[in-house]
């Protein structure tokens, strides 16, 4: 599991800080904005996160960010958050933009490898005893507090990071109807994991 997880943590931390350098790169705004924008996006937040966590599951510490990390309920919740990455992507954003050359690379890593990665990992490393139907609920909190951030953000800079919450041109009842289908999503997701998890432990049980 330590070997995966630095081979994963590699894999996240080379695609975060390449964008990273790629965006400074291309940048359209001052550099302060740039960097704020390059934190605005929940592709970039949910695989620093996941890095993060590869990260501190292969080294060997002590540290409470590492026990925190570790626990089955949190691991559940980071797989659900870049598996909606990953759908979210290919699904709807894919068709929006045709990257080239270092940056189609990136794109790869960040929206399909490292979700693929990480699930691999949950599915295939990770204990899933504790994980209940009422885990999933403190699960929304970072989608539900990163739907704020960019509201309250993209009024003060005009800048949203994706044009399915940019109330600019969708609206905010438009912002809104489309956060909360986002929100049906994380919970949809996050309970049917719980549920196949149920049933293969019960499987496993008789």
């Amino acid at each position: 599991m330590r070997i995966y997880s630095a081979l994963g943590g590699i894999i996240g931390w080379f695609a975060v800080i390449t964008q990273f350098f790629l965006m400074l790169e291309n940048r359209v705004a001052p550099i302060t904005e740039t960097i704020m924008r390059f934190l605005s996006f929940f592709t970039i937040l949910t695989n620093t996160l996941v890095a993060l966590t590869f990260t501190f599951i292969a080294i060997n510490s002590s540290l409470s960010i590492k026990k925190f990390l570790s626990k089955q309920t949190t691991l559940a919740a980071t797989c659900v958050y870049i598996v909606v990455v990953g759908l979210i992507y290919n699904l709807i954003l894919r068709s929006l933009w045709q990257p080239t050359g270092m940056q189609k690379i990136v794109d790869e890593l960040l929206h399909s490898v490292m979700p693929v990665v990480f699930l691999l990992f949950w599915i295939i490393f990770i204990p899933k005893s504790k994980l209940k139907w009422g885990s999933v609920f403190p699960w929304l909190l970072y989608p539900f507090f990163y739907a704020i951030f960019v509201a309250i953000r993209g009024a003060f800079s005009g800048f949203y990071p994706y044009p399915f919450i940019d109330v600019t041109k969708i609206g905010y009842a438009k912002f809104f109807i489309n956060s909360l289908l986002i929100t049906v999503l994380f919970l949809f997701l996050s309970l049917l994991l719980v549920g196949i998890t149920k049933i293969f432990t019960n499987k496993a049980a008789v």
